[in-house]
């Protein structure tokens, strides 16, 4: 069988999602966390986008930037969860091939572009700590536009060259997909052909958008915590570190979880630890975002309250 026919095999018949089926009562359990997650996802995050975008005082280079996370957040689990529930509730597990690209290509663009916008995200928190009083000037509009611009425009890029390099690798019929949605690294373990280049390719991108965007994250709360324990009044200590660790623990969780799934070589990973893993940053993650960022902030607390009791008093 040549390599176009094994790949036309897969192109006809799809993949079959095996997710968690030879688990089934952890199955149901799932299921139901995965749809309570995505619904309390899709509210958290549809509020923060409102209350930053609806309040004049959130328009700041902060709740930009936090709008941006949020409805990044909002498509990267829409782009697995809805999928991911229906197979789970499903006899048939399948998937079509023109879905399951799909679904690689916007998943992997999504989340390669929050990598670089979490470590924008630290270095608008290390002009806001380090230098408050030049804050407006450094952060003005056209960079934040910009700077924005550059982790979408990024994440899209390396989207289309991983996974255009990955689709072409012929499958050879493998149509079982050991998986709870299309994923790079475990496209790349179905292929019958030598997989070292892509591999090394898949290693390269992930130290580019993930050890790098880590070092330059630790680098700027390096200099955060500097400028912080340099500030006398014990309660503007507490305000600044309150600021920056809810997203220090945003970029903790993500970047944790995402490093343990992709730093490691393709076939010695667990199956099984794969699959939560993935799990945790395409769910759970998404949903840490709006509930670190509304319960511990006064601000976003504070416009939700005033656009609550606006509506009931208009």
């Amino acid at each position: 069988m040549s390599d176009d026919t094994r790949q036309n095999y897969s192109s006809q018949e799809g993949f079959i999602l095996l997710g968690f089926s030879d688990k089934p009562q952890l199955e149901i359990v799932l299921f139901m966390v995965i749809l309570i997650f995505y619904i309390l996802n899709l509210v958290g995050n549809t509020i923060i986008i409102l209350v930053s975008c609806l309040d004049p005082k959130l328009h700041t280079p902060m709740y930009f930037f936090l709008t941006n996370l949020s409805f990044l957040d909002l498509c990267f689990t829409t782009s697995v969860a809805p999928q991911l529930l229906v197979t789970m509730r499903s006899k048939d597990k399948s998937m079509s091939y023109s879905g399951c690209i799909a679904q690689l290509y916007v998943a992997m663009g999504l989340g390669s572009t929050e990598c670089i916008l979490l470590t924008v995200m630290a270095y608008d928190r290390y002009a806001a700590v380090c230098r408050p009083l030049h804050y407006a000037v450094i952060m003005h509009p056209r960079l934040c536009l910009s700077l924005a611009a550059t982790a979408w425009l990024s994440g899209l890029a390396t989207s289309l060259i991983q996974c255009s390099l990955t689709i072409q690798l012929p499958l050879c019929g493998h149509n079982q997909l050991d998986h709870i949605f299309c994923e790079v690294p475990v496209l790349i373990r179905l292929a019958c052909v030598d997989t070292t280049f892509n591999e090394a390719q898949l290693f390269v991108a992930s130290v580019v958008f993930l050890v790098v965007p880590v070092s330059l994250i630790l680098v700027s709360y390096g200099y955060i915590t500097q400028a912080i324990l340099r500030i006398k009044s014990a309660t503007g200590r507490r305000k600044a570190f309150g600021t920056c660790s809810s997203h220090l623990v945003v970029v903790i969780i993500f970047y944790g979880t995402i490093i343990f799934m992709y730093l490691q070589p393709v076939k010695s990973r667990s199956k099984d630890q794969g699959k939560f893993v993935s799990l945790f940053y395409t769910i759970v993650t998404p949903l840490l975002n709006p509930l670190i960022y509304t319960l511990r902030n006064k601000d976003v607390k504070g416009a939700l309250r005033k656009l609550i009791l606006g509506k009931i008093i208009g």
